[in-house]
């Protein structure tokens, strides 16, 4: 099967990550999760891309999470190794040392709503609909919906979503702070390359530390997530990429960053 279920764009430092399983609502099956998971492993370690952006390959859906059609042929087994894969491909996308945009073109159900909990940033299409309907197949989000929805939207917001299986629209999802933002759906990719735009002109130390410090500072107490943003903060002291922002500050021009 020569599918190609993960389409791959660079262009200048951002690189564009899109499910192409249209016909089935870009849903996950192994195969993309795998495609997906590769270009993640590898972004660690490439200074040439700043930000990633993720999307669905059509209008319709960005993606309507786990495809039922093989997931009804798999073995309880197989499904243990689908939810094992997925999740740690969510964190592995949580954890990326780069800020990751979520282009949320369409429907997001499940495993799609959950993906787009794991990116950094979510922009929105007003045709958006998001929603963590597994409880109407009488399972649980198993992606980190549980534990990434209450940390963004609250506890109550996220039992209620959860509990229900209601899908909201983008309107309600920026009112409750579920996305960052929300556009006409032809702008939606222009919107989101923008704000990556404006996140390359920023030093990518500071933002790998910065994320950092938001991601671990927020799983613990003030006093120690204090001492993780000083931490985080020493890393950034003796780069050139400090050096540069002063001096680009005295001489009244563009700092060029180079991630030194």
């Amino acid at each position: 099967m020569n599918e190609n279920v993960l389409l791959v764009e660079q262009t200048d430092q951002v690189l564009l990550l899109t499910l192409n399983r249209p016909k089935v609502m870009n849903s996950f099956n192994f195969a993309q999760l795998k495609a997906l998971a590769r270009q993640i492993e590898t972004l660690r370690f490439n200074s040439d891309i700043r930000v990633v952006i993720i999307t669905g390959a059509g209008e319709k859906a960005f993606c309507a999470g786990a495809d039922l059609k093989e997931r009804v042929s798999l073995s309880p087994i197989q499904v243990k190794e689908f939810i094992f894969t997925i999740r740690n491909l969510f964190t592995a996308i949580e954890q990326l040392n780069k800020p990751v945009i979520a282009a949320v073109n369409g429907i997001a159900l499940g495993g799609g709503t959950e993906l787009a909990l794991a990116c950094d940033i979510r922009i929105a299409a007003e045709n958006a609909s998001m929603g963590l309907t597994e409880t109407r197949l009488a399972i649980i989000p198993g992606a980190g919906g549980t534990q990434r929805l209450p940390r963004l939207v609250g506890r109550g917001k996220a039992k209620e979503l959860i509990f229900t299986g209601r899908r909201i629209g983008a309107a309600e999802a920026l009112e409750i702070g579920m996305v960052n933002q929300v556009c006409p759906q032809n702008i939606l990719l222009d919107e989101c390359f923008k704000m990556a735009a404006m996140i390359c002109e920023t030093g990518p130390i500071a933002i790998e530390q910065a994320k950092y410090a938001i991601n671990y500072g927020l799983e613990t107490d003030l006093a120690s997530g204090l001492a993780i943003e000083s931490n985080a903060y020493w890393v950034t002291i003796p780069t050139k990429d400090r050096l540069e922002g002063l001096a680009a500050f005295r001489e009244k021009r563009k700092p060029v960053y180079r991630g030194e």
